[in-house]
């Protein structure tokens, strides 16, 4: 079983723009957004697909498992998920050893800016990159789950 560790924080600015060795499109969906579990579909860059699938929380840990899938099949699951379908750039950033994952949404979420940190162990210490804000760590409302829970237009 994978178990993801992982703490979330606001991005001030656009200085991480200039340090990312990487940028994906990424568009999203959930097939089921639960309290407790979600079932997401994701393709990347319209060349790769996953799909994962997340337990109940403890912590700051959570079961995680996730297969890729054919991109096809992802584009007709897309049209299943509940809510939006999220669209954003993943911009990937290292800093002190440590790998960002920093979202910039579109749509309906332009303007939100989100970093994760994905961490060995809930213990691990790390020092917070000057273009971190403000850590939402548990707070549902920037879940991905929960940003894809709005009415479709």
């Amino acid at each position: 079983m994978g178990v993801e560790i992982e703490r979330k924080y606001l991005v001030s600015g656009e200085a991480f723009k200039s340090l990312a060795s990487a940028c994906h499109h990424i568009i999203q969906g959930y097939l089921c957004a639960e309290r407790g579990r979600t079932v997401r579909v994701r393709i990347i860059d319209g060349t790769r697909a996953v799909i994962t699938i997340k337990g109940p929380a403890s912590g700051l840990s959570r079961p995680e498992f996730e297969y890729d899938i054919p991109v096809t099949d992802a584009e007709q699951m897309c049209r299943l998920c509940t809510g939006v379908v999220i669209d954003k750039h993943r911009y990937i950033v290292s800093d002190d050893g440590n790998r960002w994952e920093v979202d910039v949404f579109h749509g309906v979420h332009e303007g939100l800016v989100i970093a994760e940190l994905e961490l060995p162990s809930e213990e691990y210490e790390f020092r917070l990159p000057t273009w971190v804000g403000r850590e939402v760590t548990g707070d549902r409302r920037y879940y991905n789950s929960v940003l894809s829970d709005v009415e479709r237009d």
